[in-house]
C-alpha cells in the first residue's frame, strides 16, 4: 500500500497533463479495459478489430454482430461510469448498476439451459434486470459453485450498495480496498444473469476513478490468475452465498493482493504517460500488425452475418426449441391418422424436402461445427434454409371422418445479414421471443383442430 501511495502522490503532482498526453493515455486505457474485459467473457474480436470499431467506427472481419454490438455498448458503459464517477456528490445507486447492465448486453436475448432433469431447454436473459434463475458455475474439480438465489439478491445487492457508499464517505479503507471488496462481494451475489465480471469491472474502475486514481485493467492474458486470486480468497471466505457477500478484507487477501498490482501497473503507465514517455508495450507490436494486415486487405467488409456458425446459432438456440415443442404440441392430433410425417434438416434449397443438400438434425443435441464431418460442413455453408414440414395424412380406420391431410411450414430461411421465421426478419445475434413461437404454435395448432373438426361427418 506504501508504494500505492507513492506511486499516486506522484501522479498527482504530474496534473494536469499536457492535452496530447492526456490524450494518448485515454486512448490507451480505453481500447486495453474494452479489449481485455470483454475478451475475459470470451469475445472474439481481435485488438485489431476493436481498435478500428472504437477509434475509427470500421468494422472488418468474420466476427458475429453480437461481438461488435457488445464492444461498443462496453465502451459506453465505460463513459457512464467516467460521468458518473465525476459527481462525488451523487451515490453509487443499484438503479445505476442495473442501467450499465442494460447498457453492454444491449438488448434481451436467448442462451441454451438445462432444466433439473437435465433436459435442454432454452431461457430469456433479461436485460438491466436481476436474475429469476439460480446461476452457478463448475469449479476446476467439477464441483458446482453457487451463487445468490434471486430471492435473496435484491436484499444483498441494497446492503452491498449500502456498505459501498458509507465506505466511500468514512474514509477508512483505501480506494483500491473498496474496490476489491465491492468486486468481489459483487461477483459472489452474481446478481445478473449475463455480463457480472464486466459490470465488476467497470464499478471497480468507478471508484477508483472517483478518487482521481487511473483505471486497472486485468488482462486476458492474465485470466488465470485472476481466476486463482478470487478462487483462493473464496477458500478463506467460505462457499455460501451469505459468506461472499459479506466477506472481510482480511479473508480476501490474496485477491486484494492481485488487485493492488495491477493498479501499480496502471499508475506506473499513467505516470510515464504524463511524463511524455512511451506507454506501448512488447504485445502491442503484434497488435499493430494486426491492425496493419485488417488495413492492407482489398476489400472492407462488415460481419459475416450468414457464417455458418450463426446458422448452427439460430438452430442452438432458438429453432430446435421451437420444433421440439411443436412437434410435442401436435402429438395428441396423430391420434386421428395413420402417419404424422415431421421433416427437419438443413437444406441448400429453400422448400424442397428431398434430394441432395440435407441431413437429418438431432433434436436434444447442440450441433458443434467442430463435429460435424465435411459433407456437413458443406450443407450448413452453403444451407439456405432450416426446413420444418409438418404432415397429418391418411385418416384411421373406424373414424366418422373424411380423408383429409393437413400441411404446414414452419421452417427458418436465411438471407445475408438476417434471417426470416414466420414471415418476420431477425438479424443474426437475434431470437423470437418465447410469446412469438407460442403464437406460431397456437396457431397451428388452431388449424389442425378446425380441419379435424370440419372432416367429421354429422350424423
Amino acid at each position: 500500500m506504501n508504494k500505492i501511495q507513492q506511486l499516486f502522490d506522484e501522479w498527482q503532482r504530474l496534473q494536469p497533463l499536457k492535452p496530447e498526453d492526456q490524450t494518448r493515455l485515454t486512448q490507451k486505457f480505453m481500447l486495453e479495459f474494452n479489449y481485455n474485459s470483454n475478451h475475459l467473457e470470451g469475445n472474439t474480436l481481435t485488438y485489431g478489430q476493436t481498435k478500428l470499431l472504437l477509434m475509427f467506427g470500421e468494422t472488418q472481419g468474420s466476427a458475429s454482430l453480437k461481438d461488435y454490438e457488445e464492444m461498443k455498448a462496453h465502451n459506453v458503459g465505460l463513459e457512464k461510469i467516467k460521468i458518473e464517477a465525476l459527481d462525488r456528490e451523487r451515490p453509487l445507486t443499484e438503479s445505476f448498476i442495473r442501467d450499465l447492465n442494460k447498457t453492454i448486453l444491449v438488448e434481451n436475448y436467448w442462451e441454451t439451459s438445462r432444466t433439473e432433469e437435465g433436459l435442454p431447454t432454452r431461457i430469456e436473459i433479461r436485460v438491466g434486470e436481476y436474475k429469476s434463475r439460480p446461476n452457478s458455475v463448475i469449479t476446476p474439480t467439477e464441483e458446482e459453485f453457487t451463487y445468490a438465489a434471486p430471492e435473496e439478491t435484491a436484499s444483498m445487492m441494497t446492503a452491498l450498495v449500502e456498505w459501498c457508499n458509507k465506505a466511500m464517505a468514512e474514509g477508512k479503507l483505501t480506494p483500491i480496498e473498496i474496490a476489491t471488496l465491492f468486486h468481489y462481494r459483487f461477483i459472489r451475489i452474481h446478481p445478473f444473469q449475463d455480463g457480472n465480471g464486466r459490470i465488476a469491472r467497470l464499478i471497480v474502475n468507478f471508484i477508483l476513478h472517483r478518487f482521481g486514481y487511473p483505471m486497472v485493467i486485468i488482462h486476458s492474458e492474465d485470466k488465470s490468475n485472476y481466476l486463482s486470486a478470487l478462487r483462493q480468497s473464496d477458500v478463506e471466505v467460505g462457499f455460501s452465498p451469505s459468506d461472499g457477500a459479506n466477506a472481510s478484507l482480511v479473508q480476501v487477501q490474496p485477491f486484494l493482493k492481485y488487485m493492488v498490482t495491477q493498479l501499480e501497473r496502471s499508475l506506473e503507465l499513467s505516470i510515464k504517460a504524463a511524463k511524455g514517455e512511451s506507454i506501448e508495450d512488447d504485445s502491442d507490436f503484434k497488435k499493430q500488425l494486426t491492425l496493419l494486415k485488417q488495413k492492407a486487405q482489398k476489400e472492407k467488409n462488415s460481419p459475416a452475418l450468414d457464417t455458418p456458425q450463426n446458422k448452427l446459432n439460430v438452430y442452438n438456440l432458438f429453432h430446435r426449441f421451437f420444433a421440439i415443442e411443436l412437434k410435442a404440441a401436435l402429438i395428441p392430433a396423430s391420434d386421428f391418422f395413420n402417419t404424422y410425417h415431421f421433416f427437419y434438416f438443413f437444406s441448400k434449397d429453400i422448400g424442397q424436402i428431398s434430394g441432395n443438400g440435407f441431413f437429418s438434425l438431432e433434436e436434444m443435441k447442440d450441433l458443434s461445427s467442430e463435429l460435424l464431418t465435411d459433407k456437413q460442413k458443406d450443407i450448413v455453408v452453403n444451407s439456405q434454409s432450416i426446413m420444418l414440414k409438418i404432415g397429418l395424412q391418411g385418416i384411421r380406420g373406424g373414424l366418422k371422418m373424411k380423408d383429409i391431410s393437413i400441411h404446414h411450414d414452419a421452417g427458418v430461411t436465411f438471407e445475408r445479414g438476417y434471417y426470416f421465421f414466420n414471415g418476420k426478419s431477425f438479424v443474426y445475434g437475434t431470437y423470437p421471443s418465447e410469446e412469438e413461437t407460442k403464437l406460431v404454435i397456437d396457431a397451428i395448432k388452431k388449424d389442425v383442430l378446425l380441419k379435424i373438426q370440419n372432416a367429421i361427418h354429422e350424423d
